[in-house]
């Protein structure tokens, strides 16, 4: 499992959140909302301190992660996140390697 995010999402969620260089901002698997790779179950975003990093990247100084213990959620999906131009906001890619 890979974790991407594009340099605009993580401005976006910078800006929103009011991220500070240092700071670490966690995907993790929540139970409802709409996912597209586990029905009943969607990703959800917290200002964490992480526990057992599964996968992270670094960007802008931000370390966006996904704990171990959330990684059976993504089933072989790699997880890219980028920026919907028509939307205006973050959104979730799941894809296959």
């Amino acid at each position: 499992m890979k974790l991407t995010i594009d340099e605009k999402a993580a401005s976006w969620y910078i800006d929103e959140l009011h991220l500070k260089q240092g700071d670490y901002l966690r995907f993790y698997v929540r139970y409802g909302g709409h996912g597209t790779v586990l029905a009943g179950f969607s990703l959800g975003v917290s200002k964490d301190a992480p526990e057992e990093i599964g996968n992270s990247v670094t960007i802008k100084g931000i370390h966006f992660f996904i704990e171990e213990r959330d990684l059976w959620y993504f089933d072989g999906h790699n997880l890219h996140i980028q920026f919907n131009e028509n939307y205006l906001e973050p959104e979730f890619m799941y894809k296959k390697p």
